[in-house]
């Protein structure tokens, strides 16, 4: 293959960092070359030989700039947003990993996740990144963090504590508490109500209330979660879904205390 070739490639990897970008695709490529999927091929394997780029999944690379060179890899950060609008699905980094962001730190992220519309893609195991997905996905309580790369949508304090309860078989009660008696000075009354009001997951508001009202002493933004409630038919719901429907019953939140919580904190 010719130098040029290589040449204006190199230029591209710069134009396409001087647009503050870190990723490209594949497709990108070869419109802007007009290259045959042979050529394509060739010119991809060479950058990974030298390591100027990393294959994150078919079709989506991202360039490795001298500061990553060691690593041989970016922080997710810099080209989530990138690859979810390479695969046209809405996303936002969640959980364990937006509480991190709000400092939220005591229970460390096993990975990078977003959630994303059902059906979400396949999980990264090489770079740990978890893909979670939704059937109701709500655009209220995403909001943009800026970074390096532009911005990427991460979940508010509010819908962050509320997801935890559609995963609750990941986590678990005593892990979810640990993580909202920190989240929950990030937390304010306001957005929490009106993130609630559109969240489908009734139970999962019962029980992030009675863990706010009786754990974390969170009065304003509980009083916010039982205004949600009053409009609502409620039933109740174990504290724990893995563990037995048995307990006393508590009248406000209709929950059913099948477990003692114990927080790490």
């Amino acid at each position: 293959m010719a130098q040029t070739t290589y040449n204006y490639l190199d230029k591209y990897l710069i134009e396409v960092r001087a647009q503050g970008r870190y990723a490209f695709t594949a497709e990108e490529l070869k419109n802007k070359f007009n290259l045959s999927p042979n050529a394509l091929n060739q010119l991809l394997y060479r950058l990974k030989q030298k390591k100027e780029v990393a294959q994150i999944r078919h079709g989506f690379y991202v360039i490795i700039p001298p500061e990553y060179s060691k690593q041989g890899m970016l922080p997710p950060y810099l080209f989530i947003d990138d690859l979810m609008k390479s695969l046209d699905k809405p996303y936002y980094v969640g959980l364990l990993s937006a509480a991190a962001l709000y400092g939220a730190a005591h229970q460390q992220p096993m990975g990078y996740t977003i959630i994303t519309q059902s059906p979400a893609p396949r999980s990264i195991d090489k770079l740990k990144i978890l893909f979670f997905s939704k059937q109701n996905f709500i655009q209220d309580g995403i909001i943009q963090r800026k970074t390096l790369a532009g911005y990427i949508n991460v979940s508010s304090p509010e819908l962050t504590a509320l997801n935890f309860f559609d995963y609750i078989h990941k986590f678990g009660i005593n892990r979810i508490t640990t993580v909202l008696q920190e989240l929950s000075e990030e937390m304010k009354p306001a957005p929490l109500l009106k993130t609630a009001k559109q969240y489908p997951n009734t139970a999962a508001i019962q029980r992030l209330g009675y863990i706010l009202d009786t754990v974390v002493s969170a009065e304003k933004l509980s009083d916010a979660l039982c205004k949600v409630l009053t409009e609502r038919s409620c039933f109740p719901v174990p504290l724990s879904p893995q563990k037995e429907k048995r307990g006393e019953t508590d009248d406000k939140w209709k929950i059913i205390k099948n477990m003692e919580i114990e927080s790490d904190l």
